[in-house]
């Protein structure tokens, strides 16, 4: 039946049809997809969003690399033009592969995106594609770059809550359409004069980013999450990654991470806490943990057995 309507497809046949993009995190991967070999679905937006210094750049930046690694074609759209290619490569991302464009104006990052997609479909219908926009947060609307530069913060931030509006409504359609994810950086801010609740806010997009995100994603860390060397050299950051919107899995999940500055991500941390939450570990001795109930390991060596057995789809 469903064969004479024009555009018309089981619901079946629509269960996240193009797949995942890997996050460089197992735990990451788990926390978005339920799957630790999923990750950053394909044809839908997913939001990362938090405080300055927390990796938010990283985690796209990984995406990047996982998408590569499976021939996808990757985008990036730089509107803080701060985005470093050596760092990336250090990450593991191919320069030469990564489309880079680097507009002005909330508009024009939007228009960039729209353009990337019809021009890689029209010489290449069917491989997936990637893009990243970092950041929306940062993104003035036309009508700030021509205005006075002060103006009126209240009003500036209307009119961009309004055209990302627009914009989203505009590009939501394509990224299934076209087998394009999309994933949009946005920053945390903090409101004056605000006595009770919490103060911070989200920087762009209004709310209009929440409700066409499919996954929203909150980075944690903090001063005291700093990883040293013996000589107080800095070597990363720990922190928390808290899915604030599922709609492939279950929401409000957290993980942990662990990013050095010279590799990236380490890709099994964070494993032991999710599987102790899940039940799949348990936690015999303080500092002890075990898969089978009667063996027990240090956190750093199961994460490595649980790595293994990941990569063998012994463990899904």
């Amino acid at each position: 039946m469903c064969k004479e309507l024009d555009g018309a497809t089981t619901l079946a046949e629509e269960s996240q049809a193009y797949g995942f993009v890997d996050s460089g995190s197992y735990s990451l991967n788990k926390v978005i997809s339920g799957k630790f070999n999923g990750g950053y679905p394909i044809g839908a937006i997913t939001e990362i969003y938090g405080e300055s210094s927390t990796a938010k750049t990283v985690f796209l930046t990984h995406a990047f690399v996982g998408a590569q690694k499976k021939g996808y074609h990757t985008v990036m759209i730089d509107n803080e033009q701060a985005y470093s290619p050596s760092f990336a490569k250090v990450l593991g991302v191919d320069p030469d592969k990564l489309l880079y464009m680097a507009p002005e104006t909330l508009e024009d990052c939007f228009n960039a995106i729209e353009k990337s997609i019809l021009a890689i479909r029209e010489k290449d219908p069917d491989t997936p594609i990637l893009i990243g926009y970092d950041s929306i947060g940062v993104s003035p609307s036309r009508k700030e770059m021509e205005g006075d530069m002060a103006g009126d913060p209240n009003m500036g931030g209307a009119i961009r809550a309004k055209v990302a509006g627009i914009c989203l409504r505009r590009i939501n359609p394509l990224l299934r359409k076209y087998k394009a994810g999309l994933i949009i950086i946005n920053q945390i801010r903090s409101k004056v004069g605000v006595m009770f609740g919490d103060p911070r806010t989200k920087a762009g997009g209004g709310k209009s980013l929440l409700y066409y995100c499919g996954t929203s994603l909150e980075t944690m860390s903090g001063k005291n999450d700093v990883l040293y060397d013996g000589n107080k050299n800095p070597l990363g950051i720990t922190g928390r990654i808290k899915c604030v919107k599922n709609k492939i899995t279950v929401p409000y999940q957290e993980c942990d991470f662990e990013l050095l500055y010279d590799k990236g991500l380490t890709r099994e941390e964070g494993l032991v806490y999710t599987l102790l939450k899940s039940g799949s570990v348990t936690q015999p001795s303080k500092g002890w943990y075990s898969i089978d109930g009667t063996t027990k390991h240090r956190a750093k060596d199961l994460q490595k057995e649980l790595s293994a057995k990941i990569e063998s789809g012994e463990l899904e």
